[in-house]
């Protein structure tokens, strides 16, 4: 059983695809597992304004007429953070979708939502270090049922906790805290969610992508100041522009 030191909130996101730039959340699922164990379950629908492609529908099921009179996000975006306030965070595939997407969303709805003081579990991290599945399969594998409703973001978060508990009975390795698990299967390093920028082995932040892919920010930035420009004027996730001009302004300082 998992023991606790602060409580830890499940989450599974519906969208309407997989770009955190221009996609939207339809619809959220959040399991709070509190110190004692007890759970609480919040699941909105919402209204990502924009059409959701009928390709998208037929993997989670759910329409535009389904969420036309749903509430926006920023509509609930201080309901849904004050649910997981002081939580950890546990999702399957968590840095593909859920938590880039959720970032997104509260930046535009212009609510600080900190992840600094937050761990988080992957539970597909250690399912695929393990076993090697999907999501449906690891159901199946740790707790012999089959999944039923897969791709409803509130069936999906209740998996993925089942999940994680089963996993817990299964390899001792793991611990049975938070902070154990992370160490076993271990800290992914992320400075933005769309992994445009990445760590090197001395700890600076390098660019991840494109022409000046390996090569540190700072001295990037330092030789092409419009390259800050570009990427300020492109068609990057929000929180990825957030982290550049978190690692410019620290470059600025140092110059100075």
């Amino acid at each position: 059983m998992l023991q606790l030191k602060k409580p830890l909130a499940v989450i599974d996101i519906e969208a309407t695809g997989s770009n955190p730039s221009i996609d939207r959340i339809v619809e959220i699922a959040m399991i709070k597992i509190l110190i004692d164990g007890t759970r609480t379950v919040k699941r909105k629908l919402l209204n990502p304004q924009i059409p959701i492609p009928q390709n998208i529908v037929d993997i989670h099921g759910i329409t535009n007429e389904m969420v036309k009179d749903a509430p926006t996000f920023k509509q609930t975006a201080q309901e849904i953070k004050q649910f997981m306030d002081g939580c950890d965070l546990a999702c399957y595939n968590a840095y593909r979708l859920d938590l880039p997407i959720l970032v997104e969303e509260f930046i535009r709805a212009d609510v600080e939502f900190d992840m600094k003081s937050r761990r988080i579990v992957d539970v597909q991290k250690i399912y695929h270090q393990m076993e090697q599945r999907t999501l449906s399969a690891a159901y199946k594998f740790y707790c012999n049922k089959a999944l039923e409703g897969a791709h409803g973001a509130e069936v999906d978060a209740a998996a993925t906790a089942e999940i994680l508990s089963a996993q817990l009975e299964r390899y001792p390795q793991l611990g049975s805290t938070v902070e154990s698990v992370i160490k076993a299967v271990g800290d992914d390093q992320i400075i933005d969610f769309a992994r445009r920028f990445a760590y090197n082995d001395k700890g600076q932040e390098v660019f991840n992508f494109g022409k000046h892919k390996g090569r540190t920010v700072a001295e990037v930035l330092k030789a092409e100041p419009q390259y800050y420009d570009w990427m300020m004027k492109g068609e990057f996730p929000m929180n990825t522009k957030q982290k550049l001009t978190e690692i410019y302004t620290k470059a600025m300082l140092k110059k100075s």
